[in-house]
């Protein structure tokens, strides 16, 4: 009696990521490229010469602590989240919130303390035009993240974001996290630059 056994295989598992977290690290990695580029520009335009020498303004250590702060108070957000706490995730959220308004503002205050001392967006600056366009598209890409935020802290109200469902939150996280650590590198770059 012959029996007729068929090999079949099994299919690869594929790698699998959530639609919108795919869509946000492609977004994530286009920022990079966008800012790797302004760096490198900068770099190669300090290497021609005629570069304006200046102080970063002091509120500028200011905001980084309060970005700082911000992902720190975001990472609670997302602990409580996991734990079912949902009253600690908003308080979080809108400390995280707050925290990221006040750093918008800080660089405003920068923008002015720059304006203060003469220095302006123009053709004859050329470094400081290269700081305002960092510091001015990296606040644009933050003010995407606050109307994440509160797009976040609403679902929170309603209850969509628990430890059951903490895809929104995750991107909002992740996001979070990215624009901190780009504003961390984009301050030492500067830092590290600035003459």
């Amino acid at each position: 009696m012959t029996s007729d056994f068929k090999l079949v295989e099994e299919p690869e598992k594929t790698l699998s990521m959530h639609p919108k977290k795919f869509a946000l690290w492609l977004f994530m990695v286009t920022v990079v490229m966008i800012f790797a580029a302004l760096t490198s520009a900068y770099i190669v335009r300090q290497a021609e010469g005629k570069w304006l020498v200046f102080e970063l303004p002091q509120i500028f250590w200011y905001s980084t602590a309060l970005i700082a702060m911000s992902s720190i108070s975001m990472h609670w957000a997302y602990l409580s989240a996991k734990r079912d706490n949902l009253d600690m995730v908003k308080v979080a959220v809108v400390i995280t919130t707050i925290l990221g308004l006040l750093f918008t503002a800080s660089q405003y205050y920068g923008f002015l303390a720059l304006a203060e001392e003469g220095y302006h967006f123009s053709s004859n600056d050329v470094s400081v035009s290269f700081l305002i366009v960092l510091v001015g598209l990296h606040v644009v890409h933050l003010l995407s993240g606050i109307i994440v935020l509160i797009i976040t802290l609403v679902s929170t109200f309603k209850y969509k974001v628990h430890s059951k469902n903490l895809t929104r939150l995750q991107m909002c996280v992740t996001y979070w996290h990215f624009l901190d650590v780009l504003w961390i590198y984009l301050f030492i770059f500067l830092l590290l630059n600035h003459n």
